[in-house]
Parts: C-alpha cells; structure tokens; sequence
C-alpha cells in the first residue's frame, strides 16, 4: 500500500476520533430529586432548596439538575432521612433535630436548647469540628451532610395564655422541638410534634394551646397571631438552629469532583442567603405583628433559669447513655465556652450598647 495514503488515512482516523472523544466522553446529565421537610408556602426555607437547585443547575451549565419537592409531595416532611439513607431520593433539606427520636445526636447537628448562636454554629461546623463529627455520624445513615440555612436566633412561640412563671407551664399542649420537648416536660407540659403545614390548624382547633415555629416573617405568613395572642421570646431551645442538605453517601460518591465542588458551593450559598432573608424580613413583620395586636412577651426569668438547669441535667443524662452524644456534645460544650467568653467582649457589649440607642 502506498505510504502517502496510509499517513492519509491514518491522519483522517485521527481528526475523526478527535472530534468523536467529546461525544463519548461528555459528562452525562444528572438528574436528582430532593425531599424537604417544609411546605411550598415558606419561601425562606422552602425556598432555600429551590435557590440550592438553582446554584447547581447554573454552575454546572445545566447539565446537574435538581427537582425539589415539598414535604409530602413525594415522602412525608419527617420521612426524608430514612428517604436518603434508602435511596429512595438523593437528598433532603431538613432540620436535623427533627429526627431526635433515631438518635439524639442528630440535634446537636442543628440546636439543642442553650446551644450556639447562628454566627457560633457556622464557625463550630467551619472551623472547628462540628463538620467532621456530624458527618462521622451520618456515615452510620449513609449519608453526607451540608449546612444550609440558618435562621438566626427564634422566638419562643404563641401562646393562647400569659406565662408568668414556671407554674403556668404545666399541662400545657405544646408544638415544639423533641429536645425542648424534653426539657418542658419536667414542668408539666406535653409536648407534641408536627411539621410546619399542620401547626396552624392544630392551634385553630385547640388540638394544642401553644406553638413554637421560627419567627415574625414566617409566623405572620402562617397567621398564628389569628389564634394565639402571646407572643414570647426567646426560643432559648433554638438560638442558632442549622438547616442541612442531607446527601446519600452512594450517590455523592458517583459525582464528578466538579460537580462535588458544585453542590458544596451551592449549598454554601443557599446557607448564607437564609440567614440574610431572615435578618432582613423579620423586623417589618414583628412590626406588623405588634400593630395587629400581638402581644409580645419576654420568657419569665424563672422559666429561662429552670429550663438551663434541666438541659444540663439532660445533657449528663444523654451522655451517660449515648456514646455518639457524648463524643460530639464534648466537643461542642468546649466550643460554646470559648465562643460565649469572645461574644461577650465584643458582640454582646456592642449589641447591647446599639439597642439602647435611638436609632
């Protein structure tokens, strides 16, 4: 055979396989689905998945897309962690503490009562240990966490009657968090847990005479001052409660490390855009809410004084018995000492003097 044509032809093999490799090789499209544990109606926690997805479909050019699916639409609000681990979706946007009852480790990934503040919470899972341990902790589930979302510091609920002190507390109906649940139970209060959709229509009917949910933007929404005139503050159970993007481990293996990058960094963002919306709604709605009428109310001392002594009581119970507990709780109990004695030089001083002032 002629050598010309051979180096022809082989130089025609070569041009047709350069411009076949992108076609064999391109990234394929991922397409995954993610269960929240929140209604359509809240945009600023609901609507953090949907920013989340956003990010992901932007950065990666389109070719990652999320759908996201409200509580109850594919699985219910409280059923999305077994939903990951089972691979039954992908991912879920969830607050960690929900699922108390599976281990009570899962809190201290989100808050327990007389934990971190938002801005503490960020730096423990940042820049301390907090990442590392609850991801320790999810592996057991088969699953890698994310933060995403904060909502700052909460209220401490609506209340059908005035509180005036420990004594008020007992028998009381109250929606609140599985740990606080805990705690409120050694006064006398029975506490009960719904998702978000369900709380107003439990405190309509009288199903319960007290709820907690996060604060002024999200309560005016959901109407809860229509059938709970007090409003009491602060949820010291939920100083600085962490949303996470829960993630099955199998499927977060199977990512490209571009797209690895491309979710870590979308859920950054969608956990510091939470935050903003929150600072940046809930003084016109407390506004809003006091002008309806609502009568806003600090926890009694006696109640705040009662509730940090049984959380603590709780807190050496729980490491008695839980080993995971007790391995992530040392070291956030180390990381609140040292992150309260800083705010107090600094943060709180300049807050407290600021608050004062007329601005």
């Amino acid at each position: 055979m002629d050598r010309r044509l051979i180096l022809k032809n082989a130089g025609i093999a070569g041009v047709l396989a350069a411009g076949a490799a992108p076609a064999v090789h391109a990234q394929q499209a991922i397409r995954w689905r993610l269960a929240s544990s929140f209604p359509k109606g809240l945009d600023t926690i609901f609507g953090a998945s949907e920013l989340f997805a956003k990010q992901v479909k932007a950065m990666s050019g389109g070719k990652f897309e999320i759908s996201v699916h409200a509580g109850n639409e594919i699985m219910p609000p409280m059923g999305v962690v077994d939903g990951v681990q089972q691979g039954s979706v992908e991912c879920c946007h969830t607050a960690p503490y929900y699922f108390y009852g599976k281990n009570e480790a899962f809190a201290l990934g989100c808050a327990i009562p007389f934990g971190l503040n938002s801005r503490q919470m960020t730096a423990w899972m940042y820049e301390g240990n907090g990442l590392k341990l609850m991801r320790e902790f999810y592996a057991k589930y088969n699953i890698i966490s994310f933060p995403m979302g904060n909502t700052g510091a909460q209220m401490g609920g609506w209340f059908r009657k005035e509180i005036k002190s420990v004594a008020d507390l007992k028998g009381l109906k109250f929606r609140v968090s599985n740990l606080a649940g805990k705690v409120l139970e050694r006064f006398g209060v029975i506490p009960q847990t719904l998702p978000g959709g369900e709380v107003y229509t439990a405190l309509e009917k009288g199903t319960i005479d007290a709820a907690e949910w996060v604060g002024p933007y999200d309560d005016l929404k959901l109407g809860f001052n229509k059938v709970a005139p007090y409003y009491y503050y602060p949820g010291w159970w939920e100083g600085g409660p962490q949303l996470d993007l829960l993630v099955n481990q199998k499927a977060y293996d199977a990512l490209s490390p571009e797209n690895k990058a491309i979710l870590e960094s979308a859920a950054s963002y969608a956990h510091v855009d939470m935050q903003a919306k929150y600072d940046g709604r809930n003084p016109n709605a407390l506004k809003q809410l006091v002008g309806a009428g609502t009568k806003l109310r600090p926890f009694p001392a006696d109640v705040m004084t009662a509730a940090f002594k049984a959380s603590n009581e709780i807190y050496e119970e729980l490491n008695a018995k839980n080993e995971d507990w007790k391995k992530i709780f040392a070291d956030f109990s180390k990381f609140r000492a040292d992150s309260n004695l800083w705010f107090r030089f600094t943060e709180a001083r300049f807050d407290t003097f600021m608050q004062n002032q007329k601005l």
